[in-house]
């Protein structure tokens, strides 16, 4: 089985922090070509000597702007939808702004990224995939999440529905659903005890999950060695979904 990319070329949203950091470098590792999508321009331009990369400083939010990114963007094989943001609320404080700005990033913009890297696929004949990195809280309550787990649940759903509109035509569609992920800014979230230990209890592994510990299935769900897997939500969560 070939677990390798060389000679594809993805595009890594949310790229220049976090899990979408790590996805870039780890998926440059095995051999790909990377396009990244981030806000951070001095980020953007570390990681353009860093990685070899294609970088583009993009707003996803605004439709306009990712339209006229592919305008001259190099053909793909193969997108990571990573980037999105979490605003968390209790459900009796939560702001219906809140809402919509969960929603907008992560769901509609991820939505409209997948769109056109799907027509982008199509048009220069290539069968590609597609992976959504999307959360546990997509399957399972989580307090204080409403908004959250509500755009992730989505994300979900629109992996299925692109799996089928798109497999016809060679794309395959798969998420991702890390557990707490232990990125510089979730260490720091997660650093209280009385916060941390009940989440690692209900873990079987006892343990959150490293950012390279997500990257590795996205970079398995782009390669050969998964060519039948599309449609699938893959929990990276050390067994928290099992319950």
């Amino acid at each position: 089985m070939n677990f390798e990319l060389h000679n594809r070329r993805i595009l890594v949203t949310g790229a220049t922090s976090g899990i979408g950091l790590d996805i870039a470098r780890s998926l440059a590792e095995l051999g790909a070509e990377l396009v990244l999508f981030g806000r951070n321009r001095d980020q953007l331009a570390e990681l353009e000597q860093e990685l070899e990369a294609r970088t583009q400083a993009v707003d996803i939010t605004d439709e306009a702007a990712v339209v006229a990114a592919f305008v001259e963007m190099p053909v793909l094989d193969g997108l990571v939808n990573c980037a999105g943001i979490s605003i968390l609320d209790d459900v009796l404080d939560i702001q219906a702004n809140d809402l919509e700005n969960i929603m907008a990033t992560n769901v509609t913009a991820s939505a409209v990224v997948a769109r056109e890297a799907a027509r982008h696929m199509i048009a220069h004949g290539r069968q590609g995939s597609i992976v959504n990195v999307s959360s546990q809280a997509a399957m399972a309550a989580l307090p204080g999440h409403l908004g959250y787990c509500a755009s992730k649940a989505a994300m979900d759903a629109m992996t299925r529905v692109l799996c089928l509109e798109l497999g016809p035509k060679g794309i395959r569609v798969n998420s991702v659903n890390p557990t707490v992920t232990l990125t510089p800014m979730a260490e720091r979230a997660w650093a209280d005890p009385a916060k941390r230990d009940p989440m690692l209890a209900a873990i079987p592994l006892g343990r959150f999950a490293t950012p390279r510990e997500v990257a590795l299935p996205v970079a398995f769900l782009l390669s050969p060695a998964a060519s039948m897997i599309s449609g699938a939500c893959l929990p990276v969560d050390g067994g928290f979904t099992c319950h």
